[in-house]
């Protein structure tokens, strides 16, 4: 605990720009260690000339609360509003030990919304990491009343599940989270990473076992990337096959292409119909071209040898979208599929794919359809080992990068999950969610969202940290596809090809003017991949 006390009262002190000489400062403490450490830091800062108030809803640690009431530091009883009679009767007659003991009548609701908007720093120690669910009533108005620009949460904010990152009604939100040991899953992961604000690791000294979701730094992408060599050519730095455009859609493909460009493959053939096709031509010139027909899969592949296919962007889901996916599938190249591929891919994939070879002819691989039996997550449907059997035959990985929306629709026509249950279960624990899908479905999973997830069906995962909200644009997943793609056929697995892109792209995005568009992505690419570190990458 003392190491963890000594970390987070240097950040504390940091927080206050080392001026702590009569500042105002508030612990919101539980009964846990989260509390004690808080405590234990309040009476190090009250020692120091700081006015230190203890918000309260019970009972706290008792030698923390001994240290801090000898070092001048005051503590308070709060309930929720409506429970303040009841709870001042009976802490009128209770008796106490002196270490836990609190005035006689909890301190009323507007003295507690004045000591937390006067504070210059609130500690938030109310809950660890055992806390489940929702918060109770009087830890969820403190919860509410916390300033989040001057709050730091102790390990994780209370009311965020440090396991999954759910949040169920008021949590507290933090401008910086100060964690011990090691980074909890919830603090990447869905709206718990939206309460941590700048997040600290203070090493205490534990011994843990390997993680079951990382994620990438600097070094970790700038190691990554591909570098060409001396020997080298646009050729031995891989060639990608791109798919998208229509009438309907052509600028989708030219933001795909923007970022294949600037992934690190030395050669893009890019795939289109005909109006995309020529939007293309006249915005990147350095993209080789093929026009085709819509589901003209013979003429697809007809566009020369590949490192990797990816196919998407632009493209209109329907009987012809679906002819080229098959096709695609039935290659032993890697493959991305986004966009107007997804819902193709998931209809091939519930009713057994139709699969040919690289010269374009097909023949049957009998699947299954929807029907009665099955166990676990796709229980109501019979599942279709064909078309798992299909993708695990396959020489390279499939990619999939949806969205949320996406991702529900995949899964419903895949694997019969039913779309509610589907957004309820993403929002209760969306890397659990997304793993399932992954190793159901026999591919590699890129959940794009506040905090992107890279899932591959043996189950590691990882979670990207870049990116900014304003990524939230139209378009802006047309440039990952290509990105992405592009690492694929420079070389990179699955998994790497997929984070490193997510990574860039939410760098690209930070380094952005605002409001963001699309097409001003691709030109921040290389100042992104320079910003890594200087000198890590050629």
């Amino acid at each position: 605990m003392q190491r963890a006390v000594s970390g987070l009262l240097s950040h504390a002190v940091g927080f206050l720009d080392g001026r702590v000489y009569g500042r105002r400062v508030v612990v919101l403490a539980g009964g846990g260690d989260n509390g004690g450490d808080a405590l234990w830091v309040g009476a190090r800062l009250a020692a120091r000339g700081a006015r230190v108030d203890v918000l309260a809803p019970g009972r706290t640690h008792p030698e923390a609360t001994a240290a801090l009431l000898a070092a001048g530091g005051r503590r308070h009883r709060v309930v929720a509003p409506g429970e303040v009679a009841t709870a001042a009767a009976t802490a009128a007659t209770a008796v106490t030990a002196a270490t836990d003991s609190v005035a006689s009548r909890p301190l009323p609701d507007d003295r507690v919304s004045a000591l937390l908007a006067g504070a210059d720093l609130v500690l938030d120690g109310l809950l660890g990491i055992g806390g489940r669910g929702g918060l109770r009533a009087a830890h969820a108005r403190l919860a509410e009343l916390a300033p989040a620009a001057r709050t730091i949460a102790v390990d994780v904010p209370s009311g965020v599940d440090a396991d999954t990152g759910s949040v169920v009604g008021p949590a507290v939100r933090a401008a910086r989270t100060v964690t011990f040991g090691t980074y909890k899953r919830g603090l990447l992961l869905g709206a718990g990473a939206t309460h941590v604000g700048q997040l600290a690791l203070v090493e205490i000294g534990l011994d843990l076992p390997e993680p079951d979701l990382t994620a990438l730094d600097d070094d970790d992408v700038a190691a990554l990337l591909p570098v060409p060599g001396p020997t080298d050519s646009k050729y031995t730095r891989g060639v990608l096959g791109l798919v998208g455009g229509s009438d309907r859609y052509p600028g989708a493909v030219v933001l795909a292409t923007g970022g294949a460009l600037r992934g690190g493959a030395g050669y893009l053939r890019v795939v289109a119909e005909a109006r995309a096709a020529e939007h293309v031509r006249r915005a990147h010139p350095e993209a080789v071209v093929t026009v085709i027909e819509p589901g003209d899969a013979t003429a697809m592949l007809a566009a020369g040898r590949v490192q990797a296919w990816a196919l998407g962007p632009g493209i209109v889901p329907g009987p012809a979208a679906r002819q080229l996916v098959e096709a695609l599938v039935g290659t032993d190249v890697p493959l991305l599929l986004d966009a107007g591929g997804l819902d193709p891919f998931a209809e091939a994939f519930a009713a057994g794919f139709r699969t040919g070879g690289a010269g374009g002819g097909f023949g049957f691989t009998v699947g299954f359809g929807p029907g009665t039996g099955g166990s676990g997550r796709g229980a109501g449907r019979v599942e279709p080992p064909a078309s798992r059997e299909t993708l695990a035959r396959r020489a390279a990985p499939v990619l999939l990068t949806p969205h949320e929306g996406e991702f529900t629709r995949l899964t419903a026509t895949a694997l019969g999950w039913d779309p509610e249950e589907t957004g309820r279960e993403l929002a209760a624990d969306r890397l659990a969610t997304v793993r399932r899908a992954s190793g159901e479905l026999g591919v590699t999973v890129l959940l794009k969202g506040a905090r992107t997830l890279v899932v591959e069906p043996g189950g590691a995962a990882r979670v990207n940290t870049t990116g900014t909200p304003w990524l939230g644009s139209a378009g802006t997943g047309d440039v990952l596809t290509g990105l992405a793609g592009s690492l694929l056929a420079a070389g990179l697995g699955a998994l790497d090809a997929a984070s490193v892109a997510a990574y860039l792209h939410g760098r690209a995005g930070e380094l952005a003017p605002r409001p963001l568009a699309a097409a001003d992505l691709p030109g921040l690419l290389p100042a992104a991949r320079a910003g890594l570190r200087p000198g890590a990458v050629g």
